[in-house]
């Protein structure tokens, strides 16, 4: 089975980001595939029922599941779990979270610092489930210590099926420039799918980066915050076509509407709405005279609100 196809456009999971909403936005605008927040293997060992309704998958694209842990058992159980709850397409790992309460507890970024115990997991987890097994991780722990190439070797001879790195190292956080020629040697390296991920700004960058590094595939992070139309611009791009402009104000805010009446069918109009505030906020990045309905935006409450603020946003700003 082929994973993802070639010059894929990935969204990267990011925490309290990329919930079933916000997936779904993206897998309609081009994204080749989505992957849910990281959920604790641990957590969903011990049934954990507020990590297990964070596994729900978008139907009509490739879905992963990101699980972290530092303990194979854990890992291998959890996956299964996940697999169970979810039915996706593929378990991905994250080796890659710099977040002092990951890496504090030797998960994340933290299993870099062990290319071993980071093959054992991958090993176990393989064993465990019977779709594809795939790691985000970084370039090394910090300057001193830049060992993706090692472990991308490692994690392919333990049976990972793609690998995705990000260009940064875990004390960079998401500071500095991405390292684009250390996810060229990886690519080198190894025979497995390489992805890359960092700086992927731009339709002009995921050329960029795709003729850089010879990966199969960009994913997308922080650039996609209010703007998931920049997925179909990639795409675009990356197929020879013209690229399309991004809509209109008001047509953004019919999406991003439709944003939160999904994000509320998905956990309820409460945490909708308040997750609404910073969801809401990032599609007026850049707009022009914005600040007043920023400021209404951060006391989002009901949909009552968003109705009435998208309302305003649109006869005003437009």
């Amino acid at each position: 089975m082929i994973l993802f196809p070639p010059r894929s456009v990935i969204l990267a999971p990011m925490a309290g980001v990329t919930d079933f909403a916000f997936r779904e936005i993206c897998a309609g605008l081009g994204t080749d595939a989505t992957v849910t927040e990281m959920v604790s293997a641990k957590a969903l060992c011990y049934g954990d029922k507020k990590t297990a309704s964070l596994l729900r998958r978008n139907k009509d694209v490739r879905c992963g599941v990101q699980i972290f842990g530092s303990e194979p058992e854990f890992m291998a159980r959890g996956a299964q779990l996940a697999l169970e709850l979810s039915g996706c397409d593929y378990i991905d790992i994250n080796m890659g979270c710099p977040m002092p309460k990951i890496v504090n507890n030797g998960e994340g970024s933290a299993l870099m610092k062990d290319p071993a115990l980071a093959g054992r997991i991958v090993r176990a987890v393989r064993d465990a489930v019977d779709v594809p097994v795939t790691v985000k991780t970084r370039k090394g722990w910090d300057k001193g210590h830049v060992n993706v190439v090692e472990l991308a070797k490692i994690l392919e001879d333990n049976g990972a099926s793609a690998i995705t790195v990000h260009g940064r190292t875990k004390t960079m956080l998401y500071s500095g420039v991405a390292d684009w020629n250390v996810i060229a040697q990886v690519k080198q390296a190894v025979h497995i799918p390489v992805i890359a991920n960092g700086d992927v700004i731009s339709p002009e960058a995921a050329l960029r980066c795709l003729n850089w590094t010879g990966a199969d595939g960009v994913m997308v992070g922080r650039a996609a915050f209010g703007d998931p139309w920049l997925f179909q611009q990639i795409r675009a791009a990356l197929d020879g076509k013209p690229v399309p402009e991004r809509p209109p104000l008001a047509r953004r805010m019919e999406l991003a509407l439709r944003q939160m009446e999904l994000a509320r069918e998905d956990k309820g109009e409460h945490i909708a709405c308040l997750e609404a505030r910073k969801q809401l906020a990032w599609y007026l990045r850049g707009v022009r005279f914005s600040n007043y309905y920023k400021q209404q935006i951060s006391q989002i409450k009901t949909m009552e609100d968003i109705y009435r603020v998208i309302g305003g946003i649109r006869r005003d700003l437009e």
